[in-house]
């Protein structure tokens, strides 16, 4: 089995290789090429299905307690944000001429795409964490309840967004009310609903899910041409996976938690997970255009590579900072040194970042604010053994007493 540090830095070089990939594959198979894009664009949203479900059941929530975790959610809320903001802002800004800063159509492509800085990879966190000691820290606890709140804004957010990106149409009103509908079973049925969670079953809960989505796509468009809607399958995937009933010890057939984090999944299960994990990654980075066509969208200037790269630089940077806020909040639960560790933790970005972009490509949305956030979130990958071992260094005092 792959250690936390070996899972990132598969998960990485899967990605990049997904990339690359993705400039070559349709010169090979010129009469395939379309209908290869289509089976990895499903096979994309059946890996993003299985991953959320799991992100679904690792959702926890006392609702005796529940004045408690508000705070937690406004913390959370804004390690989303801020890094959003600053990466939508610098797409614009330092990535478009002035001409075009009051551009709406611009500021769209810029909110949705940069969404990507938003969550932290729960399953990436968590295992990092648990294999650097760290799991029995307020840290950890604290890193646990946030991260899983921050892929709960993500998602939820992607419900104005997609209506901002679509504009008014009729079928919204079908979806709005299908993801109230979702949101109030989830809230209502929370970890209640007894149906197996082992690996073959999630797998068959995604082509399910996804199956349906497309249906719902297929069905809008026949009745209103060109006006299809696109249901995402983020949402439903993580309210399925919040209704399955956790169990404390429920080994292979009832797990608490994803297999990433998670020590009473068998080792099945734990493998499962970890392939589709790594397959998901590399599916992200197949689904890409050339990179001739995302650096030369709608007839602008062709981008140098030493500009892309200093822009892959810029907005990891912003995306990081943007996560510092919890680093001042907690000040009467733990010493600014743990703050600091908390916001550094929450630096990881993964599976749920890449299907904010997967989403973006499905809208055919192209251009180098694409391509850069996909390079950022890869450069994020390969950093992130860094950012757990500052981590470990700056609570090291704590637990050493």
């Amino acid at each position: 089995m792959l250690g936390a540090m070996g899972k990132v830095a598969l998960y990485s070089t899967l990605l990049v290789l997904g990339l690359l990939l993705s400039q070559v594959y349709p010169g090979l198979v010129p009469n395939q090429a379309e209908t290869l894009a289509l089976v990895i664009k499903l096979a994309t949203f059946v890996c993003l299905a299985f991953i959320m479900i799991h992100v679904g059941h690792e959702f926890e929530i006392d609702k005796s307690r529940l004045g408690s975790y508000g705070w937690d959610y406004v913390v959370a809320m804004t390690a989303a944000a801020f890094p959003w903001i600053f990466v939508a802002a610098y797409f614009v800004f330092a990535m478009k001429d002035s001409s075009v800063w009051g551009d709406w159509t611009a500021w769209k492509e810029a909110l949705l795409i940069g969404r990507f800085a938003a969550p932290t990879s729960a399953g990436v966190l968590f295992s990092m964490l648990a294999a650097a000691g760290l799991a029995a820290t307020w840290l950890f606890k604290k890193a646990r309840v946030l991260a899983i709140f921050d892929d709960i804004d993500t998602v939820l957010l992607m419900i104005p967004l997609k209506m901002m990106i679509i504009g008014p149409k009729p079928q919204l009103g079908v979806v709005v009310v299908v993801m109230a509908l979702l949101l109030w079973i989830g809230w209502k049925y929370l970890h209640a609903i007894d149906i197996p969670i082992t690996w073959p079953w999630v797998i068959g809960y995604s082509v399910v899910l996804v199956a349906l989505c497309e249906a719902f796509y297929i069905v809008t468009e026949w009745l209103q041409p060109g006006g299809g809607i696109h249901f995402e399958v983020l949402l439903p995937a993580f309210i399925l996976g919040c209704v399955i009933r956790s169990h404390p010890t429920g080994g292979d057939d009832h797990s608490n938690g994803a297999p990433a984090s998670n020590p009473h999944y068998s080792r099945s299960a734990i493998f499962v997970s970890g392939f589709i994990s790594a397959a998901f990654m590399i599916l992200v980075g197949l689904s890409m255009p050339a990179f001739a066509q995302l650096l030369g969208k709608g007839g602008e200037a062709s981008v140098s590579w030493w500009t892309i790269a200093a822009h892959v630089l810029i907005v990891t940077v912003l995306s990081n900072l943007g996560k510092m806020f919890p680093a001042f909040c907690y000040r009467d639960e733990a010493t600014f040194r743990e703050r600091l560790a908390v916001a550094i933790g929450m630096w990881p970005r993964g599976e749920v970042g890449a299907g904010v972009l997967v989403v973006a490509l499905s809208y055919g949305m192209q251009g180098p604010f694409v391509l850069v956030a996909m390079l950022s979130l890869a450069l994020n990958l390969v950093l992130t053994g860094v950012f757990i071992v500052i981590v470990k260094r700056l609570i090291a005092p704590q637990t050493s007493s």
